[in-house]
C-alpha cells in the first residue's frame, strides 16, 4: 500500500471479506480519523466523492473482479510483499484484538505466514492492543509459544487486568510444557485451538493432550486440515484419535479437494461437538437424517 503524507479529505474502506476484522484497515480508519479526515466503508455509489479507497482482502480465493479503478490495495488476498507505510503500520490501535508476536518457525507449505511475515518476532504486548475496557481480547498471533518469555507476558497482563483471551490462530502443542500449560488453565480463556495437520504427528498430540489434562484442561478444539496432503482414510484416523481422547474437532477443507460428498459428511460430522462425541462415523452415516452420505459406508467404514 503506498505511502501518502498528504491528508485527504474522504477515505473509504473497502474489506472484501466484511464477516472477518481486518487489523490493516482498521489501522487505516484509524490513522485518517486522527487526521481529520471522513472514512466511512465503501460504497460504489459514491465512488466519485472519494478521496482514496482503501481495500484489502485475506483470501486469494475472495473475487476480486469488477474492483474499482485506481484504489489502493494489499493484504494476502492479493499478494504477500505489500506493506502498510510505516507511519500507519506502527499505530497501537487499542481495538481489544491484534498482534503482540509476528512470524513463524515452522514452514508448512500450505501456510504463507513464514513467506509473509519472517521469523518470530514480538511487535507489541498486551497493553498496546487493549481499549483499557473490555474484558476480551482477541490474539490473532500466529505462534506465539516459539516466544515462551513474550506468552508469559501477555499471560501475567490477562491475569492482572482479568482479561479473558482467545487465541484465534490456534496453540502449537509441540511448544507446550507442564509450565505453559499450568499458565493456560490459570488464565481466563476461550476454548484453546491447537492443529493436527499430518496423522504423523499423532504420538505428539497425545502427550500434549495429556499434558493439558493433567494441567486441569480437558478438552481443546484442534483444526484438522483434510483435503491437502492426507489420504480420507488418514483423515479419519486423525479425526477417531481426537473423539477417543474427548477432544473438539473443526475440519478444515483444502481448496482444489475433489472428493465433495466425503469432505462435507466428515465436516458434517466432526464441527458440531455434540453429533462428534454423540456418535461413531459409523453411526453418522446410519442415522436417518444422514441417508445422502450413506453410499460413502462401504469404502470408510472400516475406519470407524
Amino acid at each position: 500500500m503506498k505511502d501518502n503524507k498528504m491528508l485527504k479529505s474522504k477515505i473509504a474502506i473497502y474489506n472484501l471479506e466484511p464477516k472477518y476484522q481486518n487489523y490493516a484497515l482498521d489501522k487505516v480508519r484509524l490513522f485518517y480519523q486522527r487526521k481529520g479526515a471522513t472514512v466511512e466503508d465503501y460504497l460504489a455509489l459514491a465512488y466519485n466523492s472519494y478521496d482514496e479507497i482503501w481495500c484489502s482482502s485475506i483470501f486469494d480465493w475472495t473475487n476480486h473482479d469488477n474492483l474499482p479503478p485506481n484504489i489502493i490495495k494489499g493484504g494476502t488476498g492479493f499478494d504477500l510483499t505489500t506493506n502498510l507505510p510505516d507511519e500507519i503500520e506502527n499505530i497501537e490501535p487499542h481495538l481489544n484484538y491484534g498482534f503482540t508476536t509476528r512470524g513463524c518457525i515452522r514452514k508448512c507449505p500450505f501456510c504463507v505466514v513464514p513467506q509473509k511475515e519472517g521469523k518470530v518476532r514480538v511487535v507489541g504486548d498486551l497493553m498496546s492492543l487493549w481499549d483499557g475496557k473490555s474484558k476480551d481480547v482477541v490474539l490473532y498471533d500466529n505462534n506465539i509459544l516459539a516466544l515462551p518469555q513474550q506468552f508469559e507476558i501477555v499471560c501475567k497482563q490477562a491475569l492482572e487486568h482479568k482479561i479473558k483471551l482467545d487465541f484465534n490462530q490456534g496453540i502449537d502443542f509441540r511448544l507446550l510444557t507442564p509450565e505453559l500449560s499450568e499458565l493456560l488453565k490459570r488464565i481466563s480463556h476461550v476454548e484453546y485451538h491447537l492443529a493436527l495437520d499430518d496423522i504423523k504427528s499423532i504420538s505428539k498430540a497425545q502427550k500434549a493432550i495429556d499434558m493439558l489434562k493433567k494441567a486441569g484442561i480437558n478438552r481443546s478444539n484442534w483444526y484438522v486440515l483434510v483435503g491437502y496432503n492426507s489420504t480420507p482414510q488418514e483423515d479419519l484416523i486423525r479425526l477417531n484419535f481426537l473423539r477417543n481422547n474427548g477432544q473438539g474437532a473443526y475440519v478444515q477443507r483444502y481448496k482444489g479437494n475433489t472428493d465433495a460428498l466425503f469432505y462435507t459428511a466428515i465436516a458434517r460430522w466432526a464441527n458440531q461437538h455434540h453429533i462428534f462425541q454423540g456418535m461413531t462415523w459409523q453411526q453418522f452415516l446410519e442415522h436417518k437424517d444422514n441417508r445422502r452420505y450413506l453410499k460413502l459406508k462401504t469404502e470408510y467404514s472400516i475406519l470407524s
